[in-house]
């Protein structure tokens, strides 16, 4: 299982200082990759009809993970960059596709995409798009994604977006691997169908549940699983033992990748208390 480990965006940010140390570290203690999250626009929840339920407001702080993955590129060797996940229906799908390229190129591939379909309908709105269409636009835009990064000229005509013979320039060297999030059987459907792997956010036994479910429908699609990845954001681990033992957990159950969280454990914006967190729950992993 390939380990990772997630930026603590909602408690330290606007700090290149911390990011450069953060970046390091864990680069420094093997850690094969560091995943971000994504908002654009932070919202209050109070006053909302309907309600909003997701779990972040306007006090919570995010940085726009191809901005942040460019600095940390610069600043690193091998740690690869992983999104977890992107909202990627509220934004427009060319400049995505550019943007990702951008950072895959300038990185030496070292960026995967794992992209949902997000909770925030205030943010749609304020982005311009349609929260209701949303799974119908996510499903198209990974068509017209990976048609963008492979050919050198593209026409097409979907329900949400229209290219009339257009490219980016310049592509990437590769497909950049796009992975599917979320917690619910139509996620589930949806990423066997149409990602390359999926991104679970849940204690390690849930997860082993949700990947049976992924299973199930890559076989009713007859699609391989040996190639799938799946991975497990220790989300709701609330020590470092407890992120090993989720970690554990899902490696045993065939997990290909896990992730390491700071975040939420009440470690604030002390950037040098986050590190020493994701040191010891390294430390563990390591020991089996």
């Amino acid at each position: 299982m390939k380990i990772g480990v997630s930026y603590p965006t909602t408690e330290v940010a606007g700090d290149p200082k911390a990011i450069r140390k953060f970046v390091r570290a864990a680069e420094e203690l093997g850690y094969k990759h560091m995943m971000a999250y994504d908002h654009v626009l932070k919202t209050p929840h109070e006053g909302r009809e309907p309600k909003l339920t997701g779990p972040y407001t306007d006090k919570d702080s995010f940085h726009d993970p191809f901005v942040l993955f460019a600095f940390a590129a610069a600043i690193s060797e091998k740690l690869e960059f992983a999104t977890g996940v992107m909202v990627l229906p509220q934004r427009q799908t060319v400049l995505v596709a550019q943007q990702a390229a951008d950072v895959d190129l300038l990185s030496n591939e070292r960026l995967r995409l794992g992209m949902g379909i997000g909770w925030n309908y205030v943010e749609y709105e304020a982005l311009g798009q349609d929260f209701k269409t949303r799974g119908k636009r996510l499903e198209e835009q990974f068509d017209l994604l990976r048609r963008l990064w492979s050919e050198p000229l593209v026409t097409f005509d979907g329900r949400f977006d229209r290219v009339d013979r257009g490219c980016i320039n310049p592509r990437p060297r590769r497909q950049i691997p796009l992975w599917v999030g979320g917690n619910s059987e139509p996620a589930y459907e949806r990423g066997a169908r149409i990602g390359d792997g999926f991104i679970f956010a849940a204690p390690g036994g849930p997860a082993v549940e949700a990947w049976e479910r992924i299973r199930f429908h890559l076989k009713e699609l007859d699609r391989d699983e040996s190639d799938y990845g799946r991975e497990l954001l220790a989300l709701f681990a609330r020590t470092p033992q407890e992120c090993a033992d989720h970690l554990r957990t899902f490696r045993d159950a065939g997990g290909t990748h896990g992730c390491v969280p700071s975040m939420g454990k009440g470690l604030g914006n002390n950037i040098d208390a986050h590190i020493d967190y994701i040191a010891e729950a390294k430390r563990l992993l390591d020991a089996g």
